[in-house]
């Protein structure tokens, strides 16, 4: 008796053992069919909206590539997950803005969750750090829309960047400068700055000051605030006492209507102002902004009026973006969508997840890309894209309307700005 009862026991050990290890199996088997992938980005904290639009447009690229959606016209939208029907999921994190923040969220997502590839941060002072982790790992980061120019001066193997840096954004603008002076005798002389004490904010004045000088125009003042200022009359108060000519502004969100709200309490505009990112990119900011948004510009790589005459095939792709957060694509989160929909593509034509072999495809192969202005990427030295491309708009009554360059202009910029009290 006692010998049966052992064996029994045994046996149901055994049969415990036996079915632990095909459950082990079946998950293992079902991980390898998961593309885990972290998504870093502000979600609470001064740029919170910005963030989560981030993650909804990384969303609504996951939800395309893992379904079929015959009536797009995007890669992969026809079929149904990556190579053999791989799906991605998404783990979603909050970087909250701050740099020590986006490290540890990173190295979070590497060491406990396993991800495959991160995609963010927005911030670059939270790009920076999180990259760093993820080529210490000898894994992919897909950087959307971070623009400061020293991400991709660090000779990364792993960190791909999708748009323009602060420094090619500088550049048009002195260009645009120019030919303002040239063309509509805009008598533009000197410069301003104002920007954020942050890693884009610092990064993008250096690149403005020195595209400026370069051409030979006068920087007359040079002014940083600190991100989710409660006002900003010193700084502005700044500007208006050295009066340059133009200035350009690295203001996200918040901040961003902030200026142009103190601006008008003190009388004061330059005649052509200049922002980089958003704040001048985010459409819901224009809307709230009204006609005291006019006449602001800024370098821009997606509006929905570029997109119904250069990017037709983003419509289709917006309608399910914009059921997520009540508003169509902007640049930033546009290039988020993107940066998922490259990496996509670089697996599938790898046909593997290596990630030395994936990461060579990225680096050698020009990608059809509808999503982005030109549709092309094609990734150079440092991981930079060197199809990046942007155009310089207006805000007229909340439109972004080109302006430069010429082939791209539907209108002719309002320039000098019209004073606030004539409006």
């Amino acid at each position: 008796m006692a010998k049966n009862l052992k064996k029994r026991k045994f046996l149901s050990i055994v049969s415990l053992l036996v079915f632990a290890l095909l459950l082990s199996a079946s998950g293992a088997f079902a991980a390898e069919n998961v593309l885990k992938l972290g998504v870093l980005f502000p979600l609470t904290g001064p740029c919170a909206t910005a963030g989560q639009r981030c993650v909804a447009a990384v969303e609504t690229a996951a939800e395309v590539i893992n379904n079929k959606h015959p009536e797009l016209d995007v890669p992969l939208a026809k079929k149904e997950g990556i190579l053999n029907g791989m799906k991605v999921q998404l783990v979603v994190a909050d970087t909250q803005g701050k740099p020590d923040v986006a490290k540890s969220e990173a190295e979070r997502l590497v060491n406990q969750e396993g991800v495959y590839a991160i995609i963010g941060s927005y911030n670059s002072s939270a790009s920076k750090p999180a990259s760093a982790v993820t080529e210490r790992a000898k894994k992919l980061f897909m950087c959307g829309c971070s623009s400061s120019a020293a991400l991709t001066e660090r000779d990364f193997k792993y960190f791909f960047r999708l748009a323009p840096t602060d420094k090619t954004e500088s550049k048009e603008f002195v260009e645009y400068i120019e030919w303002l002076n040239k063309n509509q005798k805009a008598g533009i002389k000197t410069i301003g700055l104002i920007y954020e004490n942050t890693e884009f904010g610092k990064h993008a004045a250096d690149e403005g000051k020195a595209a400026a000088k370069a051409a030979g125009f006068e920087v007359v003042a040079d002014v940083a605030f600190n991100p989710g200022a409660t006002n900003l009359n010193s700084e502005v108060q700044t500007l208006k006492a050295k009066n340059p000519d133009a200035v350009f502004g690295a203001c996200l969100g918040g901040d961003y209507t902030l200026w142009v709200r103190t601006m008008k309490q003190m009388n004061w505009l330059p005649k052509v102002a200049l922002n980089y990112c958003t704040g001048y990119q985010d459409p819901k900011i224009a809307q709230q902004l009204g006609s005291d948004g006019n006449f602001f510009m800024g370098g821009t790589g997606y509006s929905p009026e570029i997109g119904a005459k250069y990017m037709k095939k983003v419509a289709a792709v917006e309608k399910i973006y914009s059921q997520k957060v009540g508003v169509p694509f902007d640049s930033d989160s546009i290039q988020e969508a993107v940066a998922l929909f490259i990496l996509a593509q670089a697996i599938e034509k790898a046909g593997t997840l290596d990630v030395e072999k994936v990461a060579q495809v990225l680096r050698t192969t020009t990608f059809d890309s509808p999503l982005s202005l030109g549709g092309k990427v094609a990734f150079g030295p440092g991981g930079q894209n060197m199809k990046a491309t942007s155009i310089i708009t207006q805000l007229h009554d909340g439109k972004y309307m080109p302006v430069y360059p010429k082939g791209y202009a539907e209108i002719k910029a309002t320039v000098p700005m019209t004073p606030w009290d004539k409006r």
